[in-house]
């Protein structure tokens, strides 16, 4: 396994610190949030660019890319009937790609829920029509940066589009670019009505990026949801891509949670 983990989980810590710490624990990867560069990816300058690039490379990590690509932007929607908002949202998912490919990065997730969910009058049918616009309309860029979108099922209780893995793969599909495929959460995958392992097993040819984490907002390994099935399916379907922790309770402290689920982690892997 490939481990990583999300850069705004250090919340306040410096770039240096948080990286070198990742390092030190047992990460090899760090995935980044754009809004802790920057509110917007074009306000990231080519020279702040550059120092991120090269201190994670001095930290001993590689970039994996971004997530939580539309958190704290104005302007954009992927399921709007406004088509000027489409465009502006599949123009920004390019300029992301560009920040994403000079951080050495290659994936991007495709999260955002707040810049998802069905408005009033937009069927989901519809909402999948207009996704698929925008992130097709991003792909050439996409792919002449080299990175891939990650399309990203989330649970009910974040939003009402694309809430399982299925309808992740049936986006992606409509897409029908060999830069969009399929990520999966742990937290999110709990809230489906079928078994992890399984859904696992039924995305295999689509799986581009894996989160873990807990359906109590911690770690792997942190709360009630069992591991061991979990690591023996992406072996099992020869998963080779990167296992980044994602987490959204930061009350245990930095330190507890970046090393417990590093810990726990290594210890079902051993295991399986």
């Amino acid at each position: 396994m490939k481990y990583a983990v999300c850069n705004e989980t250090f919340e306040d810590w410096p770039f240096e610190k948080a990286f070198s710490y990742a390092r030190e624990v047992g990460y090899t990867g760090i995935e980044i949030a754009p809004f802790t560069m920057a509110d917007y990816a074009t306000e990231v300058t080519p020279e702040q660019r550059a120092a991120v690039k090269q201190q994670i490379k001095d930290a001993g990590l590689e970039c994996v890319g971004l997530h939580w690509l539309l958190a704290k932007t104005e302007g954009f929607y992927l399921t709007t009937t406004d088509e000027a908002v489409r465009k502006a949202t599949g123009a920004y998912l390019a300029e992301l790609a560009k920040l994403c490919r000079d951080l050495d990065g290659s994936i991007m997730v495709l999260g955002s829920p707040v810049q998802r969910n069905l408005l009033p009058g937009v069927s989901h049918e519809q909402g999948m029509e207009f996704a698929a616009e925008v992130i097709q309309s991003a792909m050439p860029v996409l792919a002449d940066c080299g990175v891939t979108l990650a399309v990203e099922p989330l649970g009910r209780g974040e939003g009402d589009f694309l809430n399982t893995a299925e309808l992740g793969i049936d986006l992606a599909k409509m897409v029908d670019h060999p830069n969009c495929r399929l990520h999966l959460d742990v937290k999110a995958m709990s809230d489906e009505e079928k078994e992890i392992p399984d859904i696992i097993r039924d995305s295999k040819e689509w799986i581009a990026h894996f989160h873990a984490n807990d359906a109590n907002l911690l770690g792997p390994g942190m709360g009630e949801i069992e591991f061991d099935p979990i690591f023996a399916a992406l072996k099992e379907v020869e998963y080779d891509g990167w296992v980044s922790v994602e987490v959204f309770d930061y009350r245990p402290g930095i330190e507890h949670i970046c090393e417990s689920s590093m810990k726990y982690m290594q210890e079902v892997e051993a295991r399986v």
